[in-house]
């Protein structure tokens, strides 16, 4: 008999129907003339519920081994559910059961776990209700974006995760060296000699596709990568993580314009495919977890998203009835205050600012002809502030040597970087999407590492 999934059972099965189901015993309800047994196999918020009578062959021992926990296999019949709120139920013939747990240490019994006991068992909070939706929403967004690239022509391409070039410029890198570190080489001027490292120079995880994938686009048109992404930031914040999924589209013959026009039709798509394949998940976290799930998610598929220069924006927050624990100022950097004002209160929808200040932004960012500001954008989501960062990328080799100079970068680390503007250079523009904040937005968890399922960030590196 095949085994079939308890989502495809509880959409589709009818009653007469004969089924085998595998997964794990949720909860088991002993009456007089039966069992109620609540099985889940991680395909669905819903479980599948199971009725066991006493003419099941090998019933009491079957009902002594049958905790929560308890992997089972269940073959039998669909029939009519009597009871509220669900349509059928599996009338069981055959159970087996695979692996018991012991209700006296199995640590998920039946009753509510907090986030922070739950991470400390980072292997068995995936059974949960909550964390199987996070997962299951998780793998939808991962779905979308993919199928929004695809559709559109892009290559997925996979930038590589050790990375001698440093894109964003802040030092917060991991190291990746082979060296014995209780003898390090030394030079005759006492620094590190990288020399007779694995890679013959220093190295590190990388902060960003970003760079690599500039090259391929240079081929391609359209490229984007979807990999792991490290910062050594030394943050315990519950909006940081040392590993994370970056997304990261590169488009030549692309301005910042169609690099917004992008952006914009990118959350638009994710959350519509999300709230189509994830119905009940959704209302799970709208119902649990953040009463404004959904109204956020219709607010970003029904909205034509605002636009606005960052000196409007300025203006805006200074005239704002509102104080601000971080000062407004032109030059300084938006903070996360000032972007959930600009698209929570003021415009109540996601908005795009344009146009930052050359000094607060990367070298690689298009020089305006003012020279003070940078052709970069940062789409600003209410609850949550800037969701994703892009930009025009600086494509005359002589502007990008300066930028890279007045930054105290080292123009021989970028040659391969600035021989794609020698070489047949073309305006191409870009964005990245860190994966796991938009998880966070999607399902309004208020924990990061909650969105993934193996955190690593400072002292924490289990599993």
């Amino acid at each position: 008999m095949v085994t079939r999934r308890i989502a495809e059972i509880l959409g589709n099965g009818q009653p007469d129907e004969s089924v085998t189901i595998q997964g794990w015993v949720r909860t088991k309800r002993e009456l007089k003339e039966f069992t109620f047994v609540e099985v889940n196999d991680g395909s669905s918020l819903a479980n599948l519920q199971v009725v066991l009578n006493p003419d099941l062959p090998n019933y009491a021992e079957v009902l002594e081994r049958l905790n929560t926990g308890a992997s089972v296999e269940v073959a039998g019949v669909l029939v009519e559910s009597p009871a509220k709120g669900q349509r059928i139920e599996l009338k069981a013939k055959e159970v087996k059961v695979y692996g018991e747990a012991n209700p006296e240490t199995y640590p998920l019994q039946k009753k509510r776990h907090s986030f922070e006991f739950l991470r400390t068992i980072g292997h068995l909070r995936s059974r949960t209700n909550t964390f199987g939706s996070v997962f299951r929403v998780r793998n939808a967004c991962a779905t979308a974006i993919h199928q929004f690239f695809q559709e559109r022509g892009f290559l997925w391409i996979h930038s590589p995760i050790i990375t001698a070039s440093d894109c964003e410029g802040a030092g917060e890198m991991f190291a990746v060296t082979t060296l014995n570190l209780k003898d390090v080489p030394r030079t005759d001027n006492q620094e590190i000699d990288y020399s007779q490292d694995f890679f013959g120079k220093s190295a590190y995880l990388t902060v960003s596709g970003q760079l690599e994938a500039e090259v391929m686009a240079m081929a391609f048109s359209n490229v984007y990568t979807f990999g792991p992404t490290f910062r050594a930031e030394n943050s315990n914040t519950s909006r940081h993580l040392a590993e994370f999924w970056m997304v990261e589209p590169e488009m030549a013959f692309c301005d910042l314009q169609g690099d917004m026009d992008l952006a914009e039709a990118f959350l638009k798509h994710i959350f519509k495919f999300v709230l189509e394949s994830c119905p009940s998940d959704m209302e799970f976290f709208n119902s649990r977890i953040d009463n404004t799930v959904l109204a956020i998610a219709d607010n970003i598929i029904n909205n034509q998203f605002e636009r606005l220069t960052y000196t409007e924006a300025i203006a805006l927050l200074e005239k704002a009835d509102k104080a601000f624990e971080y000062p407004v100022k032109w030059g300084l950097d938006l903070q996360s205050e000032h972007e959930r004002y600009l698209a929570e209160e003021l415009f109540k929808k996601p908005v795009i600012v344009n146009d930052y200040p050359v000094e607060i932004k990367a070298f690689y960012m298009r020089l305006n002809d003012d020279e003070k500001t940078v052709r970069a954008m940062d789409v600003l989501a209410p609850k949550i502030g800037e969701i994703i960062g892009g930009s025009q990328r600086e494509e005359r080799l002589e502007v990008l040597e300066r930028r890279i100079q007045q930054q105290g970068l080292n123009l021989d680390d970028y040659w391969w970087y600035l021989d794609l503007r020698r070489y047949g250079t073309v305006p191409h523009a870009g964005f990245g999407l860190g994966f796991e904040r938009l998880v966070q937005f999607m399902t309004g968890m208020g924990n990061i590492r909650d969105v993934i399922p193996f955190p690593r960030a400072p002292l924490t590196v289990e599993f």
